[in-house]
């Protein structure tokens, strides 16, 4: 995850704990109805500069909605949203240039050249660039970092998949924004190119000071790169944590297992540490074969999908298809 060990000059942290204090994004008692189907229901959620946040769901929970509206895309029903500090359905330009946006998918630009489009995008930005943040990002630099310097002069729709990701999200970054939103920005994305993208995001952060809020099914990636993880289901946030939060909070018992002298032993605990603990003072050196078995993220995820209902309404998926 993005260390909050040594926050970049100017960052407004928390002197106990060194986590960012500085709210980029603030959402309370978000409503959104596409006529008498509601698919968020009071929606409330914060994300700090510096920080990615990840937010999980099953399809039509209303992820898509959430973060049209945060960008700016799309009108809420209710409901009080401040992003950069700003309400972003009354926001201007010079906000806009402020926000870095990954779409989960899109095909135009097939004609250009990789380098020349990058470029292009990037011309948009000079005139919002400023002593701290300069603005467009290098563009053969972004390139490098993305993994496409050696495809800078093949057109767009010669690209693989996986390459038209990397583009996309080099123009989410172009910008250097103080906030970046990816919707599902490894998908097509092979391991090793995953896992260089993690890396990019945190270097982004690192260097940047910048937001991240992100949407994922791979729940691997989630926490993998997350700070922290917002569960999305019934129109509601229902949870907020690390992923090792989630687990330890909501993920019910741990179990264990160990021998002592030959006798194999199974125990259930909230407390794995304290009873590991325990169990090593009370025997030392003749436990062997100790096993501790935890809840996953994905044991949590589908835990709570089940108890707070599959999603959204039945039909919201369709209605966020329709209404963009």
């Amino acid at each position: 995850m993005a260390t909050m060990a040594d926050p970049p000059a100017g960052r407004a942290v928390d002197s106990a704990t060194g986590t960012p204090t500085e709210t980029v994004v603030e959402a309370e008692d978000l409503r959104m109805d596409y006529g008498p189907t509601r698919v968020l229901d009071g929606l409330g959620l914060t994300v700090r500069a510096g920080e990615v946040v990840a937010l999980l769901g099953p399809n039509g929970a209303g992820k898509t909605t959430t973060i049209e509206i945060l960008e700016g895309f799309r009108r809420r029903s209710a409901g009080r949203v401040e992003v950069l500090g700003q309400d972003p359905a009354r926001a201007d330009e010079a906000w806009r240039a402020e926000l870095g946006v990954v779409l989960q998918s899109w095909r135009d630009h097939g004609v250009w050249r990789v380098r020349e489009l990058l470029h292009h995008f990037g011309r948009y930005y000079a005139a919002y660039s400023t002593p701290e943040r300069v603005r467009p990002f290098d563009t053969d630099t972004l390139l490098g970092r993305v993994g496409l310097a050696g495809h800078a002069h093949q057109q767009v729709k010669s690209l693989s998949g996986g390459q038209r990701r990397r583009l996309d999200v080099a123009i989410g970054l172009v910008g250097r924004p103080r906030l970046l939103f990816l919707d599902e920005p490894t998908a097509g994305f092979d391991p090793q190119a995953r896992r260089d993208f993690h890396d990019l995001v945190h270097d982004v952060v690192d260097e940047n000071d910048t937001a991240v809020l992100l949407t994922t099914h791979d729940l691997d990636e989630a926490e993998r790169l997350a700070d922290r993880i917002l569960v999305l289901t019934g129109g509601r946030i229902v949870a907020d944590g690390s992923a090792e939060q989630l687990a330890t909070d909501l993920g019910g018992d741990s179990e264990l297992a160990w021998t002592v002298d030959g006798r194999r032993s199974v125990h259930s605990t909230r407390e794995p540490a304290k009873f590991v603990a325990g169990l090593y003072a009370d025997h030392g050196d003749s436990v062997t074969d100790l096993r501790v078995t935890r809840a996953t993220l994905e044991d949590v995820y589908m835990d709570l999908v089940r108890r707070h209902g599959s999603g959204g309404p039945a039909n919201a998926a369709e209605y966020e298809r329709k209404d963009r």
